[in-house]
């Protein structure tokens, strides 16, 4: 496969591929699940502690996972604390669903 063309596709289309994107890994998912459960979210060291993978894998799926903004950042000392940021989880959420939803209506 070569490299992907989104000159070619509407602005709606290369967003819902960004957010499959970022589902579509079960670190990412992991992550994005552990950190949602954090109540003053948390630094990359305790999802490294929680995940099981090296800190350099956390952070490029933590980049992966800010690229769509659904994460919160903040000083934390010398490290970084994340959250989840419940508005942008609420439009994922809501895309993927309009998504199924109006390919299902097409379909019948």
């Amino acid at each position: 496969m070569g490299t992907s063309k989104f000159n070619i596709h509407d602005a709606d289309v290369n967003y819902l591929a960004k957010v499959a994107k970022v589902f579509s890994h079960p670190a990412r998912v992991a992550i994005i699940r552990y950190i949602s459960c954090c109540d003053s979210g948390c630094i990359c060291n305790d999802i490294v502690n929680e995940i099981g993978l090296a800190q350099p894998t956390i952070s490029q799926h933590l980049s992966e996972i800010k690229k769509i903004g659904l994460l919160n950042q903040t000083a934390k000392g010398k490290s970084l604390g994340y959250s989840i940021n419940a508005e942008k989880l609420n439009e994922c959420r809501r895309i993927i669903n309009d998504f199924f939803v109006k390919t299902q209506i097409n379909c019948c």
